[in-house]
């Protein structure tokens, strides 16, 4: 992935499931078997899941002494580690020699887990180390975070490098504190591989006026190269709203928002959560990602 220079919705990860949440009340999303129609009622538990069901790649399980969890979520990066998910029924570290690590009592390692979930604890019936994990055929890891950054404007006659407004040297902070109190603000980068580089910055409208209003703006403030485009369906202010109103679904793990929507991830959801959020925020503003998967 190319290296980016990125202002949006504040990119939070809010770790909630990393440490101390409680696996009764943690909920998840991969759709197992979507509900139809879309609940009206907000979720408040974590779903139990059809048939067998997987991580999507290997995850910590660790016991510190009151049985093995599968950490889903975020993990401390302490020494040992701490972390906390559903507890694994019938566990056997005898089972795993060689494949964890274990310091001060606690025991832990990488294991891609597959099994069944019941909505609160989850019962493995295959058991891969992390190390002798493979992804599955056609898959790649990267393929959701790779992003291209490329300005979406044309490039102007004689090209990027011959754009700007000499004597607006306010520089890039200064565009982007410019483009973030606009009106219809939704996000700002540059890509930092171009040369020159480009600040992009994307609004919630199409209306010609606007964007030209909003360039000449910045451009009071910016004297290089500067792409302004709409498009955007959300503000960065009606996202951080949304966020906010999702964070305390049942299973959440993290959520951020990104690419003009708000990206939520989950223990476990078969369904009525995105069914949910698709009602309650409208489809395709939140996307609910279960870290449980099924089998496929």
């Amino acid at each position: 992935m190319r290296p980016v220079l990125r202002l949006s919705l504040p990119a939070l990860l809010l770790v909630l499931a990393g440490c101390g949440e409680d696996p009764g009340t943690t909920a998840g999303s991969a759709p197992s078997s979507p509900a139809d129609p879309a609940p009206t009622t907000r979720p408040t538990a974590v779903p139990a899941l059809a048939g067998e069901v997987t991580t999507r790649y290997p995850v910590t399980v660790l016991d510190d002494g009151d049985g093995a969890e599968l950490c889903l979520g975020g993990v401390a990066t302490s020494l040992p580690p701490q972390c906390d998910g559903p507890p694994l029924v019938g566990w056997d570290w005898a089972e795993h020699a060689g494949a964890y690590e274990e310091q001060s009592g606690v025991r832990w390692g990488a294991f891609a887990v597959r099994g069944t979930f019941d909505g609160t604890s989850f019962t493995p019936s295959e058991v891969v180390p992390g190390d002798a994990w493979e992804p599955p055929a056609g898959a790649d890891p990267a393929a959701e975070a790779d992003r291209d950054f490329t300005p979406p404007c044309p490039a102007p006659p004689g090209g990027w490098a011959n754009q700007g407004s000499p004597g607006a040297a306010g520089g890039r902070p200064a565009v982007f504190r410019a483009a973030q109190r606009l009106p219809r603000y939704n996000e700002a980068w540059v890509d930092s591989s171009s040369s020159p580089v480009v600040v992009t910055v994307r609004l919630a409208t199409d209306d010609p006026a606007e964007l030209a209003d909003a360039e000449a703006t910045l451009r009071g403030v910016w004297d290089g190269p500067l792409c302004v485009v709409g498009g955007a369906r959300h503000t960065e202010r009606e996202l951080r709203a949304v966020q906010d109103a999702v964070l305390d679904l049942p299973g959440m793990l993290s959520a951020g928002a990104s690419e003009d929507r708000v990206r939520v991830d989950v223990v476990a959801d078969d369904g009525t959560i995105q069914a949910w959020v698709d009602r309650a925020h409208g489809a395709g503003t939140v996307v609910v990602s279960s870290a449980l998967v099924p089998v496929d």
